[in-house]
């Protein structure tokens, strides 16, 4: 398994411990891709998940800028044209898995990490 599909397995299991639903992993759509998009109640949660190893140094920044966060939006936008997931609010969340070489793992979720421009 991948370092990236380990850490999307571990940011799920920690969104459902989180009270989320998970509803889809790697939602594929024309505008790009999605990492998990989740339910918080009446909520859509679309996270992008960062993962990297322990021992990587962290420049502390968000992991999720400029294009990236505009491409999501463009894909949360064809989520949202399905009609279950029409007129519901949604958030963009982060979740960042941190592995290290011993099994230790750190988990942080950031909620509203970042709104992007919706046209």
């Amino acid at each position: 398994m991948s370092l990236g599909a380990l850490g999307e397995r571990l940011a799920a299991r920690h969104l459902k411990r989180a009270g989320l639903r998970v509803l889809v992993h790697n939602y594929q759509s024309p505008a790009g891709q999605i990492d998990l998009i989740a339910s918080d109640l009446e909520t859509l949660v679309f996270v992008e998940v960062k993962t990297r190893t322990l021992d990587e140094e962290s420049d502390g920044e968000m992991p999720v800028r400029g294009f990236q966060c505009e491409q999501i939006a463009r894909a949360a936008k064809y989520f949202c044209m399905q009609p279950a997931a029409r007129y519901r609010p949604c958030r963009f969340d982060v979740v960042t898995v941190a592995l290290g070489p011993d099994g230790e793992t750190k988990i942080e979720h950031v909620e509203n990490a970042f709104q992007p421009k919706l046209r």
